[in-house]
């Protein structure tokens, strides 16, 4: 996006026909819109086990997730989830299904999680992970998931059920 002409936005103000403050620049009239992050990210399988990266950056480094980030301009985010798993786990994949949304409000993002199955067994730490590993369900390290909206995506993933839609506003 273009910088706006002068100083930018700087006034917060409540624009013509919004409701919600909004940083405006006085000069132009530019609006600077704050929206919801969006995160995309996958359950992935081989012969019928989790892939899982542990995490080798903030927040919660040192526990285990699926392989997830932050959605890129331009991306489906299928497309997103699958570049977050090369990134992450140096896993190929195919998307197979969405497990569903969860909303966290509290921190203004969106999670959009897939069902996914590795396409061959290859996989390998990326930059952002320490170690990469498949789990069986029973195995699955819970006192050692990174958040909370990795729990949720397996709770849809085990029942199999069409997407769901979660908002967590605590």
């Amino acid at each position: 996006m273009d910088e706006p002409p002068g100083n930018g936005p700087r006034v917060e103000t409540v624009p013509d026909g919004d409701d919600r403050a909004r940083l405006v620049c006085p000069d132009c009239g530019y609006i600077a819109y704050e929206n919801p992050k969006i995160v995309t990210g996958a359950v992935c399988t081989w012969d019928g086990k989790i892939l899982f990266c542990k995490r080798a950056i903030e927040p919660r480094k040192g526990y285990w997730t699926i392989p997830a980030g932050f959605l890129e301009m331009g991306e489906s985010t299928a497309e997103g989830a699958a570049r977050e798993v090369w990134e992450e786990a140096r896993a190929k994949i195919a998307i197979t299904g969405l497990i569903g949304i969860y909303e966290i409000t509290r921190i203004s993002q969106i999670y959009v999680v897939h069902r996914a199955e590795m396409t061959e067994p290859a996989f390998a730490p990326g930059p952002e992970s320490e170690d990469v590993a498949l789990f069986a369900y029973e195995d699955i390290p819970w006192q050692d998931i990174a958040f909370p909206s990795i729990r949720w995506s397996f709770e849809q993933y085990r029942e199999n059920t069409a997407p769901a839609i979660h908002c967590h506003r605590d």
